[in-house]
């Protein structure tokens, strides 16, 4: 079976003395869908780490691996009634708990939350770069795109594969290079099985903390200006009212 099918382990302990010998046997269930085609059942005899037989559900028989287990496997493969029970394991072991676990675990998902910042590339043609971090998802397989006022960006954009984090949750990085113009919005869109319409993650200069610091230099002066505008024409409007009162209306005739 490929690496990649999920495991179904049982571990059963069967022997251990004061000596510290241990005989274990492992049942095990590879698949890759519910369907019995796709299902391989293995049941392995270990002696102190080591595997001395095994019988596999392709194989349908005994397997040793070393003289004692090709022994006990050649007496084993000759008994009808223990050989029809194992090989009845894919179908009446393997198939009913696999369906468990596909309605109740493998067939849920989780959503995956964005952070979306600003950072300067190392060496490019661009000015500016934006990186889309996608976390704490599952299934593995997403859609993660950049916008432009409302139009997909095709150009200057790298993607990471969907990397796993051991946890069944996977995480993903996008990268955007840009030449910033006035007024723009640019946005992160992700697409994934989780969610009932894509999510979008607007870039927001102004909070961005990781933004070079002349920029954030920038914002901050802007802003001061602007609230010290704000404070002046507050003062000439107070001085007016207050000078407005202070007027005597001579009467003419």
């Amino acid at each position: 079976m490929a690496s990649s099918f999920l495991c179904l382990s049982l571990l059963f302990i069967s022997l251990s003395t004061a000596d510290g010998f241990m005989e274990y046997y492992v049942s095990r269930c590879d698949f890759n869908s519910s369907e019995l085609k796709d299902i391989e059942y293995t049941f392995s005899y270990y002696y102190n780490k080591i595997e001395y037989a095994r019988f596999s559900s392709s194989v349908g028989e005994y397997v040793g691996f070393t003289e004692f287990g090709v022994h006990n496997a050649d007496i084993w493969n000759k008994d009808k009634a223990r050989m029809a029970t194992w090989r009845a394991q894919k179908e009446t072991y393997c198939q009913p708990n696999i369906g468990i676990d596909y309605n109740n675990v493998l067939s849920k998902s989780a959503k995956p939350y964005v952070r979306l910042h600003s950072t300067t590339p190392l060496s490019s043609q661009h000015p500016a770069m934006l990186v889309c971090r996608v976390y704490d998802f599952y299934p593995s397989k997403i859609k993660v795109s950049w916008l432009r006022d409302g139009q997909e960006v095709t150009s200057d954009v790298t993607s990471t594969e969907e990397m796993a984090d051991g946890d069944w949750y996977y995480q993903t990085h996008s990268h955007l290079e840009y030449t910033p113009r006035s007024g723009e919005k640019i946005s992160c869109k992700v697409e994934h099985a989780s969610l009932e319409k894509p999510l979008i993650t607007d870039w927001d200069p102004s909070s961005d903390s990781s933004m070079p610091e002349s920029e954030r230099n920038k914002l901050a002066i802007g802003a001061s200006g602007l609230i010290l505008g704000l404070i002046l024409s507050l003062a000439g409007f107070i001085y007016y009212r207050r000078k407005a009162r202070g007027r005597i209306l001579v009467p003419t005739n």
